[in-house]
C-alpha cells in the first residue's frame, strides 16, 4: 500500500479521484475541479508529502495564464468598473481585518496570533510573510495555519453556493455580458448595394469618401460585365453593383447614401481570389492596414480583421497582432503579393510557444521580490502578484524587439489546468496535515475566528456589489476571490461560466487586495501591540 502515497502516483491518484467527484451534481451544483482540492486534504490528513515547490509551479502556471488571458481586457475592465471594483476590494480586506482585531481583543489573542489568523483567513501569503518579519513570533505561523484551510475550503464552497442564496442569475448574466461584447465589437457582414443615387453615379470612391463617411470597404465592384476590385479612382455607374463590407450601422449608411439592396451575387472572375492571411510577419506587428498601406500599395481591399474569433472593420484602426487574420479581395497576383508581405505561415500561429510563459514568470517571481520602504511600510508584490502583473503587461504590450509573446488557445489552456491541478494538490496536502492538530493544540475558538474572517467579509462584498454597487454576478465571482487573494476561489469562479468575465475581475483585483492586506497587517500590528 505504500505506493499510495508516493507522491507521483498520489499525485494522478488525486487527479483522477477529484474530477471525478467533481461530476457528482447534488441539486445542480457541482464542485467540478475544486475537488481535486478536498482529496487533496483528505490524503494530506493521512500524511500524504508533496515536494515543497509543486504549489508553486502549479501557482506560477496558473496565474500567469489568467493574467495573459484577461491582460487585453484588464486595462479597458479597469477604466469601467474600476471606481467599484476598488471599493469591493477595500471592503472585502478592511472587514476581515476589523473582525480579525475583534476577536483578537476580545479573546486575549497576541498581535502575532491574530496577524496570522488574519492572513490565514484571506489566504494571503505575502501578508504572512509580513506578520512575521513584524513580530518575530510562531504564533503567527500558527494563527495562519489554523485559519488557512477554511479561508481556502469557504471561499471555494461560498463562491459556489452565493448566486443561489442570493438569488443570482449566473445565464442571464452571461446573456448580457455577450450582448455588451457584441455592441462594443460589432458582428461585420457584407452586402451588395445597387448604384442609384444620382449624386453619386458617374463620381470617383475617392470623391465620395466612403470609407470615412459609412465605416465600410467596397471589396468589389460589377459594372460593365466584369467584376473586379476598385481603387480610389473607379468611377461608379448608375445600374452597377458594389459589394459592401462593414457593420449594420454602416451598412445603413450605405444603403442611404448608394442605393437599394439587392440580393444578386458579384460574380468573380478565374483571377479574382478572397482568402484570410495570418499575420506572422514580426515587421508588421504594431501597425494599422492603412499605415502599412495594404491597399495603395498593393490595390487590394482590406474588408475585415479577425482576432480571437471577433471580426473588427478596417475603420477601427485596430493594430496588427501576431495570429490576427486579415481578409482580403483583388487580382491573385497582388493578393498573393500581400500574403507574402504579411506572413501568411499558419505552423507559426498553431507552435506551443512557451517562451512567454519562461519568460513571464521569470520576470513576476523578480519583480515580485522587490521590496519598496516607504517610511514604516515595506510593500512587496510577492509571488502571485509580480507573475499577475508582467503576465498582464506582457500581453497588452505583446512584442519587445524580435521577441514576440504570443500563447495559442490550446496552451493556455493546458498550462491553466495542469497549473490549477498541481496548487490545489500542493495546496490542499498542505492544509489537510495541519487542520486537525492545529484544532486539537488550540482549540475550536481559534477556528471559529478564521470562520468568521473569512465569511463575514463576502457576504458583505455580496451585499454591497449587488444592492448598492450593482456589480454583476460575473465580475462578483471573479471580484470575490480577488479581494480574498483565494487561487481556488478563481478556480471555482472559472468553472462556473464560459465567460472570462471573473478572470479579468480578479485580475483588477488581486493586485489592489494583496497590497491592502499588507497594509492592515502592519495596522493591526501597531494597534495591538
Amino acid at each position: 500500500m505504500d505506493i499510495l502515497f508516493a507522491p507521483y502516483f498520489a499525485l494522478f491518484l488525486i487527479i483522477i479521484l477529484g474530477l471525478l467527484i467533481g461530476r457528482i451534481k447534488i441539486r445542480g451544483i457541482s464542485l467540478d475541479i475544486s475537488a481535486v482540492l478536498f482529496v487533496a486534504m483528505a490524503y494530506g490528513y493521512f500524511g500524504l508529502e508533496m515536494p515543497a515547490d509543486l504549489k508553486n509551479i502549479g501557482l506560477v502556471l496558473f496565474i500567469f495564464t489568467i493574467g495573459f488571458q484577461s491582460g487585453p481586457a484588464f486595462f479597458e475592465t479597469f477604466k469601467k468598473e474600476g471606481k467599484k471594483l476598488v471599493i469591493l476590494t477595500i471592503l472585502i480586506v478592511v472587514s476581515s481585518a476589523a473582525v480579525a482585531l475583534t476577536c483578537g481583543m476580545l479573546l486575549g489573542y497576541s498581535p502575532a496570533l491574530t496577524g496570522g489568523l488574519f492572513t490565514g483567513g484571506i489566504t494571503s501569503t505575502p501578508g504572512l510573510a509580513t506578520i512575521t518579519e513584524l513580530s518575530n513570533s510562531g504564533e503567527a505561523t500558527i494563527g495562519y495555519g489554523i485559519a488557512y484551510p477554511f479561508g481556502v475550503v469557504g471561499v471555494v464552497l461560498f463562491v459556489k453556493l452565493f448566486p443561489r442564496l442570493f438569488k443570482m442569475d449566473i445565464k442571464k448574466a452571461e446573456e448580457k455580458y455577450e450582448a455588451e461584447n457584441l455592441e462594443k465589437y460589432p458582428k461585420v457582414i457584407s452586402r451588395n448595394f445597387i448604384v442609384e443615387n444620382p449624386e453619386v453615379i458617374g463620381k470617383q470612391i475617392s470623391e465620395l469618401n466612403i470609407r470615412k463617411n459609412t465605416g465600410v470597404d467596397i471589396s468589389r465592384i460589377f459594372q460593365g460585365g466584369m467584376a473586379f476590385t476598385p481603387n480610389p479612382q473607379t468611377i461608379l455607374f448608375s445600374g452597377s453593383i458594389i459589394k459592401a463590407v462593414g457593420t449594420e450601422a454602416d451598412l445603413l449608411k450605405v444603403q442611404n447614401l448608394i442605393g437599394t439592396p439587392t440580393d444578386v451575387e458579384i460574380v468573380l472572375n478565374e483571377n479574382y481570389d478572397i482568402k484570410f492571411v495570418v499575420v506572422t510577419n514580426k515587421k508588421v506587428l504594431g501597425k494599422t492596414t492603412r499605415e502599412l498601406g495594404l491597399q495603395s500599395k498593393y490595390n487590394v481591399v482590406v474588408t475585415r480583421i479577425r482576432r480571437s474569433g471577433v471580426d473588427f472593420s478596417v475603420s477601427s484602426n485596430l493594430k496588427l497582432q501576431f495570429g490576427d487574420k486579415i481578409k482580403i479581395a483583388g487580382i491573385k497576383e497582388d493578393v498573393n503579393k500581400v500574403v507574402e508581405f504579411l506572413g501568411n505561415e499558419a505552423s507559426k500561429v498553431h507552435e506551443a510557444n512557451y517562451l512567454p510563459v519562461a519568460v513571464g514568470i521569470v520576470l513576476g517571481v523578480l519583480l515580485g521580490q522587490i521590496s519598496i520602504k516607504i517610511g514604516k511600510f515595506d510593500f512587496s508584490l510577492g509571488l502571485t502578484g509580480g507573475v499577475i502583473i508582467v503576465a498582464i503587461i506582457l500581453s497588452r504590450i505583446r512584442k519587445i524587439g524580435p521577441v514576440v509573446f504570443s500563447l495559442t488557445t490550446v496552451a493556455s489552456q493546458i498550462l491553466r489546468q495542469i497549473g490549477l491541478l498541481l496548487f490545489l494538490i500542493g495546496v490542499g496536502t498542505e492544509a489537510g496535515s495541519s487542520i486537525v492538530p492545529m484544532l486539537k493544540t488550540s482549540g475550536v475558538s481559534l477556528f471559529l475566528s478564521g470562520v468568521l474572517i473569512t465569511m463575514v467579509p463576502m457576504i458583505l462584498a455580496v451585499i454591497l456589489g449587488k444592492y448598492i454597487l450593482k456589480i454583476d454576478v460575473l465580475q462578483l465571482l471573479g471580484g470575490i476571490p480577488g479581494g480574498m487573494t483565494s487561487t481556488p476561489g478563481l478556480a471555482a469562479a472559472s468553472s462556473m461560466t464560459k465567460t472570462n468575465a471573473p478572470g479579468i475581475a480578479y485580475a483588477t483585483i488581486y493586485p489592489i487586495g494583496m497590497i491592502m492586506v499588507i497594509i492592515c497587517v502592519q495596522i493591526m500590528f501597531w494597534i495591538m501591540a
